[in-house]
Protein backbone atom coordinates (compact mmCIF):
# COMPACT_ATOMS: atom_id res chain seq x y z
CA UNK A 1 0.00 0.00 0.00
CA UNK A 2 1.28 3.16 -0.74
CA UNK A 3 1.79 6.07 2.14
CA UNK A 4 0.15 8.45 -0.17
CA UNK A 5 1.10 11.68 1.75
CA UNK A 6 5.11 11.56 1.64
CA UNK A 7 5.32 9.52 -1.52
CA UNK A 8 3.02 11.77 -3.51
CA UNK A 9 4.42 14.41 -2.71
CA UNK A 10 8.30 13.44 -3.92
CA UNK A 11 6.49 12.24 -7.03
CA UNK A 12 5.17 16.07 -7.67
CA UNK A 13 7.89 17.53 -6.75
CA UNK A 14 10.57 15.47 -8.68
CA UNK A 15 8.42 15.59 -11.97
CA UNK A 16 8.21 19.68 -11.73
CA UNK A 17 11.73 19.52 -11.01
CA UNK A 18 12.12 17.06 -14.47
CA UNK A 19 9.47 18.33 -16.44
CA UNK A 20 8.88 21.77 -15.99
CA UNK A 21 12.04 23.36 -14.57
CA UNK A 22 14.13 20.91 -17.49
CA UNK A 23 16.53 19.38 -14.60
CA UNK A 24 18.44 15.91 -15.44
CA UNK A 25 17.80 13.37 -13.04
CA UNK A 26 20.86 13.71 -11.92
CA UNK A 27 20.62 17.33 -11.13
CA UNK A 28 17.06 16.53 -10.15
CA UNK A 29 19.25 13.64 -7.51
CA UNK A 30 21.86 16.15 -6.00
CA UNK A 31 19.01 18.76 -5.22
CA UNK A 32 16.91 16.94 -3.38
CA UNK A 33 19.98 14.87 -2.09
CA UNK A 34 18.67 11.03 -3.51
CA UNK A 35 20.07 8.79 -5.92
CA UNK A 36 19.66 9.01 -9.40
CA UNK A 37 17.73 5.42 -9.26
CA UNK A 38 15.07 6.90 -6.38
CA UNK A 39 14.39 10.04 -8.68
CA UNK A 40 14.10 7.65 -11.82
CA UNK A 41 11.75 5.24 -9.37
CA UNK A 42 9.96 8.16 -8.39
CA UNK A 43 9.26 9.55 -12.29
CA UNK A 44 8.11 6.38 -12.92
CA UNK A 45 5.61 6.42 -10.08
CA UNK A 46 4.60 9.44 -11.12
CA UNK A 47 3.06 8.48 -14.20
CA UNK A 48 1.73 5.49 -13.12
CA UNK A 49 -0.57 7.56 -10.65
CA UNK A 50 -1.45 10.06 -13.19
CA UNK A 51 0.82 13.11 -11.89
CA UNK A 52 2.43 13.13 -15.12
CA UNK A 53 0.48 12.80 -18.22
CA UNK A 54 2.00 12.89 -21.71
CA UNK A 55 -0.03 14.00 -24.68
CA UNK A 56 0.92 13.95 -28.40
CA UNK A 57 -0.49 16.37 -30.09
CA UNK A 58 -0.63 16.29 -33.85
CA UNK A 59 0.30 19.08 -36.02
CA UNK A 60 -1.20 20.10 -38.97
CA UNK A 61 -0.76 18.50 -42.46
CA UNK A 62 0.23 15.16 -40.22
CA UNK A 63 -2.25 11.90 -40.13
CA UNK A 64 -0.73 9.54 -37.76
CA UNK A 65 -3.72 8.42 -36.53
CA UNK A 66 -5.26 7.97 -39.91
CA UNK A 67 -2.07 5.99 -41.26
CA UNK A 68 -2.30 3.78 -38.15
CA UNK A 69 -5.95 3.00 -38.22
CA UNK A 70 -5.17 2.31 -42.24
CA UNK A 71 -2.51 -0.31 -41.54
CA UNK A 72 -4.53 -2.02 -39.10
CA UNK A 73 -7.36 -2.35 -41.39
CA UNK A 74 -5.81 -3.35 -44.04
CA UNK A 75 -2.74 -5.15 -42.13
CA UNK A 76 0.19 -2.82 -43.96
CA UNK A 77 3.68 -2.67 -43.31
CA UNK A 78 3.29 1.22 -43.55
CA UNK A 79 1.17 3.72 -44.63
CA UNK A 80 2.38 7.25 -45.74
CA UNK A 81 -0.36 10.25 -46.05
CA UNK A 82 0.92 13.41 -47.96
CA UNK A 83 -1.34 16.32 -47.65
CA UNK A 84 -3.21 16.84 -50.91
CA UNK A 85 -4.20 20.87 -51.23
CA UNK A 86 -7.20 19.51 -53.12
CA UNK A 87 -9.23 16.03 -54.50
CA UNK A 88 -8.35 16.99 -58.11
CA UNK A 89 -5.87 14.46 -59.75
CA UNK A 90 -2.78 17.17 -60.16
CA UNK A 91 -3.51 17.93 -56.26
CA UNK A 92 -3.56 14.28 -55.43
CA UNK A 93 -0.67 13.47 -57.57
CA UNK A 94 1.64 16.60 -56.19
CA UNK A 95 0.89 15.20 -52.10
CA UNK A 96 2.00 11.81 -53.16
CA UNK A 97 5.12 12.43 -55.19
CA UNK A 98 6.38 14.84 -52.48
CA UNK A 99 5.53 12.46 -49.63
CA UNK A 100 7.06 9.47 -51.28
CA UNK A 101 10.33 11.46 -52.26
CA UNK A 102 10.41 12.12 -48.59
CA UNK A 103 9.69 8.21 -48.20
CA UNK A 104 12.36 7.35 -50.21
CA UNK A 105 15.47 10.16 -49.16
CA UNK A 106 14.97 8.90 -45.45
CA UNK A 107 14.36 4.86 -46.02
CA UNK A 108 16.84 3.81 -49.01
CA UNK A 109 19.80 1.91 -48.11
CA UNK A 110 23.05 1.23 -50.22
CA UNK A 111 23.09 -1.99 -52.35
CA UNK A 112 19.37 -1.41 -52.60
CA UNK A 113 17.82 -2.92 -56.23
CA UNK A 114 14.66 -0.59 -57.10
CA UNK A 115 12.12 -2.00 -59.33
CA UNK A 116 10.01 1.01 -61.00
CA UNK A 117 6.37 0.33 -63.49
CA UNK A 118 7.21 2.74 -66.36
CA UNK A 119 3.89 4.13 -66.89
CA UNK A 120 3.31 5.98 -63.99
CA UNK A 121 2.46 9.99 -63.28
CA UNK A 122 2.65 9.49 -59.59
CA UNK A 123 6.38 7.81 -59.85
CA UNK A 124 7.26 10.48 -62.37
CA UNK A 125 6.06 13.05 -59.51
CA UNK A 126 8.60 11.43 -56.82
CA UNK A 127 11.35 11.64 -58.94
CA UNK A 128 10.48 15.68 -59.81
CA UNK A 129 10.26 16.22 -55.87
CA UNK A 130 13.38 13.88 -54.86
CA UNK A 131 16.84 15.15 -53.35
CA UNK A 132 19.83 12.69 -53.40
CA UNK A 133 19.06 10.60 -50.16
CA UNK A 134 22.18 10.37 -48.19
CA UNK A 135 22.07 6.45 -47.63
CA UNK A 136 22.42 5.78 -51.19
CA UNK A 137 25.10 4.27 -53.53
CA UNK A 138 25.59 0.87 -55.17
CA UNK A 139 21.66 0.68 -55.98
CA UNK A 140 20.09 -0.34 -58.99
CA UNK A 141 16.87 0.69 -60.84
CA UNK A 142 14.97 -2.07 -63.08
CA UNK A 143 11.85 -1.49 -64.73
CA UNK A 144 9.03 -4.14 -63.85
CA UNK A 145 7.47 -3.52 -66.94
CA UNK A 146 8.17 -3.10 -70.25
CA UNK A 147 9.17 0.77 -71.31
CA UNK A 148 8.81 0.62 -74.74
CA UNK A 149 5.70 2.43 -76.70
CA UNK A 150 4.93 5.62 -78.32
CA UNK A 151 8.15 7.42 -78.98
CA UNK A 152 6.86 10.74 -77.68
CA UNK A 153 5.11 8.60 -74.62
CA UNK A 154 8.24 6.35 -74.05
CA UNK A 155 10.50 9.38 -73.09
CA UNK A 156 8.22 9.37 -69.75
CA UNK A 157 9.86 5.95 -68.85
CA UNK A 158 13.08 6.58 -69.90
CA UNK A 159 13.22 9.62 -68.45
CA UNK A 160 11.75 8.08 -64.61
CA UNK A 161 14.34 5.42 -64.38
CA UNK A 162 17.05 7.94 -65.88
CA UNK A 163 16.47 10.49 -63.31
CA UNK A 164 15.57 8.10 -60.62
CA UNK A 165 19.27 6.72 -61.37
CA UNK A 166 21.31 9.65 -61.06
CA UNK A 167 19.42 10.95 -57.65
CA UNK A 168 20.31 7.33 -55.99
CA UNK A 169 23.82 7.10 -57.74
CA UNK A 170 22.68 3.91 -59.74
CA UNK A 171 22.93 1.38 -62.65
CA UNK A 172 19.03 1.35 -65.05
CA UNK A 173 18.27 -1.79 -66.02
CA UNK A 174 15.86 -0.88 -69.07
CA UNK A 175 13.23 -3.76 -70.10
CA UNK A 176 13.75 -2.91 -73.40
CA UNK A 177 10.00 -4.32 -74.73
CA UNK A 178 6.34 -3.27 -74.90
CA UNK A 179 4.39 -3.20 -72.00
CA UNK A 180 1.35 -5.28 -73.88
CA UNK A 181 2.78 -7.41 -76.73
CA UNK A 182 -0.08 -8.79 -79.79
CA UNK A 183 -0.14 -12.25 -78.78
CA UNK A 184 1.48 -15.04 -75.92
CA UNK A 185 3.75 -16.23 -78.23
CA UNK A 186 5.49 -12.77 -79.24
CA UNK A 187 5.61 -12.51 -75.55
CA UNK A 188 7.21 -15.67 -75.05
CA UNK A 189 9.72 -14.64 -78.05
CA UNK A 190 10.79 -11.39 -76.38
CA UNK A 191 11.62 -12.94 -73.04
CA UNK A 192 14.33 -14.96 -74.70
CA UNK A 193 15.82 -11.80 -75.85
CA UNK A 194 19.26 -12.06 -73.91
CA UNK A 195 18.38 -7.88 -73.01
CA UNK A 196 14.85 -8.77 -72.07
CA UNK A 197 16.24 -11.44 -70.51
CA UNK A 198 18.81 -10.44 -68.33
CA UNK A 199 16.18 -7.82 -67.10
CA UNK A 200 13.64 -10.39 -66.35
CA UNK A 201 16.03 -12.34 -64.14
CA UNK A 202 16.58 -9.61 -61.56
CA UNK A 203 12.72 -9.31 -60.82
CA UNK A 204 13.62 -12.16 -58.00
CA UNK A 205 16.20 -9.68 -56.32
CA UNK A 206 14.17 -6.20 -55.93
CA UNK A 207 14.33 -5.26 -52.79
CA UNK A 208 11.77 -2.18 -52.95
CA UNK A 209 9.35 -1.92 -55.47
CA UNK A 210 7.86 1.22 -56.37
CA UNK A 211 4.60 0.46 -58.29
CA UNK A 212 1.14 2.75 -59.33
CA UNK A 213 -2.17 1.75 -59.44
CA UNK A 214 -4.31 1.38 -62.50
CA UNK A 215 -8.09 2.06 -63.26
CA UNK A 216 -9.13 -0.46 -65.65
CA UNK A 217 -10.13 2.56 -67.88
CA UNK A 218 -6.24 3.52 -68.49
CA UNK A 219 -4.81 6.64 -68.38
CA UNK A 220 -3.89 9.31 -70.70
CA UNK A 221 -0.33 8.50 -70.34
CA UNK A 222 -0.64 4.85 -70.96
CA UNK A 223 -2.83 5.42 -73.72
CA UNK A 224 -0.68 7.32 -75.22
CA UNK A 225 1.79 4.79 -74.55
CA UNK A 226 0.09 2.23 -77.03
CA UNK A 227 0.13 -0.42 -74.08
CA UNK A 228 -3.41 -0.74 -73.94
CA UNK A 229 -6.26 -3.51 -75.00
CA UNK A 230 -8.97 -3.54 -77.24
CA UNK A 231 -12.66 -2.04 -76.15
CA UNK A 232 -13.57 -5.97 -76.83
CA UNK A 233 -10.54 -6.96 -74.28
CA UNK A 234 -11.73 -4.47 -71.90
CA UNK A 235 -15.37 -5.23 -71.98
CA UNK A 236 -14.19 -8.74 -71.12
CA UNK A 237 -12.13 -7.70 -67.72
CA UNK A 238 -15.31 -5.64 -66.87
CA UNK A 239 -17.42 -9.07 -67.23
CA UNK A 240 -14.76 -10.99 -64.66
CA UNK A 241 -14.94 -8.63 -62.74
CA UNK A 242 -12.03 -6.40 -62.87
CA UNK A 243 -11.55 -3.07 -61.50
CA UNK A 244 -7.49 -2.18 -62.03
CA UNK A 245 -4.33 -3.22 -62.10
CA UNK A 246 -0.53 -3.03 -61.13
CA UNK A 247 1.74 -3.20 -63.64
CA UNK A 248 -1.03 -4.33 -66.57
CA UNK A 249 -1.64 -7.77 -64.03
CA UNK A 250 -5.35 -6.90 -63.02
CA UNK A 251 -7.68 -8.17 -60.02
CA UNK A 252 -11.00 -7.82 -59.26
CA UNK A 253 -12.37 -6.01 -56.30
CA UNK A 254 -11.38 -8.04 -53.54
CA UNK A 255 -7.97 -8.48 -55.03
CA UNK A 256 -8.25 -11.60 -56.81
CA UNK A 257 -6.51 -12.02 -59.80
CA UNK A 258 -8.22 -11.58 -63.01
CA UNK A 259 -6.84 -13.78 -65.51
CA UNK A 260 -7.19 -14.70 -69.41
CA UNK A 261 -5.45 -14.37 -72.36
CA UNK A 262 -4.44 -10.87 -71.74
CA UNK A 263 -1.70 -12.08 -68.65
CA UNK A 264 0.56 -14.08 -71.41
CA UNK A 265 0.86 -10.71 -73.78
CA UNK A 266 1.85 -8.15 -71.07
CA UNK A 267 5.84 -8.04 -70.28
CA UNK A 268 5.97 -6.69 -66.93
CA UNK A 269 6.30 -8.36 -62.62
CA UNK A 270 3.30 -10.89 -61.77
CA UNK A 271 1.18 -10.20 -58.76
CA UNK A 272 2.86 -12.99 -57.22
CA UNK A 273 6.51 -11.81 -57.54
CA UNK A 274 5.43 -8.84 -56.43
CA UNK A 275 3.91 -9.73 -53.33
CA UNK A 276 7.17 -11.70 -52.45
CA UNK A 277 9.36 -7.86 -52.19
CA UNK A 278 10.48 -7.19 -49.36
CA UNK A 279 9.12 -3.45 -49.69
CA UNK A 280 6.68 -3.26 -52.17
CA UNK A 281 5.12 0.30 -52.50
CA UNK A 282 2.28 1.57 -54.03
CA UNK A 283 1.91 5.40 -55.15
CA UNK A 284 -1.96 5.83 -55.86
CA UNK A 285 -4.79 8.46 -55.10
CA UNK A 286 -7.78 10.49 -56.15
CA UNK A 287 -12.06 9.48 -56.80
CA UNK A 288 -11.25 7.72 -60.41
CA UNK A 289 -9.14 4.88 -59.05
CA UNK A 290 -10.49 4.33 -55.84
CA UNK A 291 -11.55 0.71 -56.89
CA UNK A 292 -8.45 0.20 -58.10
CA UNK A 293 -6.86 1.21 -54.40
CA UNK A 294 -9.04 -0.74 -52.28
CA UNK A 295 -8.97 -4.59 -54.48
CA UNK A 296 -5.07 -3.90 -54.50
CA UNK A 297 -5.08 -3.59 -50.63
CA UNK A 298 -7.51 -6.38 -50.16
CA UNK A 299 -5.60 -8.18 -52.38
CA UNK A 300 -2.64 -7.72 -50.20
CA UNK A 301 -0.41 -6.90 -53.32
CA UNK A 302 1.35 -4.18 -51.51
CA UNK A 303 2.85 -4.15 -47.90
CA UNK A 304 3.36 -0.38 -48.38
CA UNK A 305 0.77 2.52 -49.10
CA UNK A 306 1.73 6.39 -50.02
CA UNK A 307 -1.70 8.33 -50.43
CA UNK A 308 -3.07 11.14 -50.00
CA UNK A 309 -5.85 12.47 -46.92
CA UNK A 310 -8.95 12.22 -49.41
CA UNK A 311 -8.44 8.85 -50.44
CA UNK A 312 -7.36 7.57 -47.01
CA UNK A 313 -10.57 8.95 -45.53
CA UNK A 314 -12.39 6.83 -48.53
CA UNK A 315 -10.37 3.80 -47.22
CA UNK A 316 -11.37 3.74 -43.96
CA UNK A 317 -15.08 4.17 -44.59
CA UNK A 318 -15.08 1.32 -47.11
CA UNK A 319 -12.90 -1.20 -44.68
CA UNK A 320 -14.88 -1.86 -41.61
CA UNK A 321 -12.50 -2.52 -38.54
CA UNK A 322 -12.99 -6.31 -37.68
CA UNK A 323 -15.33 -7.10 -34.70
CA UNK A 324 -13.35 -8.72 -31.88
CA UNK A 325 -13.31 -12.51 -31.35
CA UNK A 326 -15.03 -13.64 -28.53
CA UNK A 327 -13.05 -15.40 -26.02
CA UNK A 328 -12.33 -19.30 -26.11
CA UNK A 329 -15.06 -20.36 -23.83
CA UNK A 330 -16.99 -17.41 -23.15
CA UNK A 331 -20.38 -17.50 -22.85
CA UNK A 332 -22.39 -16.48 -26.70
CA UNK A 333 -25.32 -14.00 -26.54
CA UNK A 334 -28.30 -16.08 -26.98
Amino acid sequence: MINRGPDLRLMTRVARLYYEEGLNQIEVARRLGFTQVAVSRLLKKAQQHGIVRTTVVTPPGAFAELEELIERRFELGQVIIGEATSDSEQGVRAAIGSAAAQFLESTLKAGEVIGISSWSASLLSMVEHMHPPRKSGNCLVVQILGGVGNPAAEQHANRLAVRLGGLVHGDVRFLPAPGVVGSARAAKVLAQDPYVRETLALFEKVTLALVGVGSLEPSELVASSGNTFSEDELEDLRKKGAVGDICLRFYDANGHEVRGTLGGRVIGMELESLRRVQRAVALCGGQRKFPAILGALRGKWVNTLITDQYTAQRLVKAQPAKPIAAASGAATPS
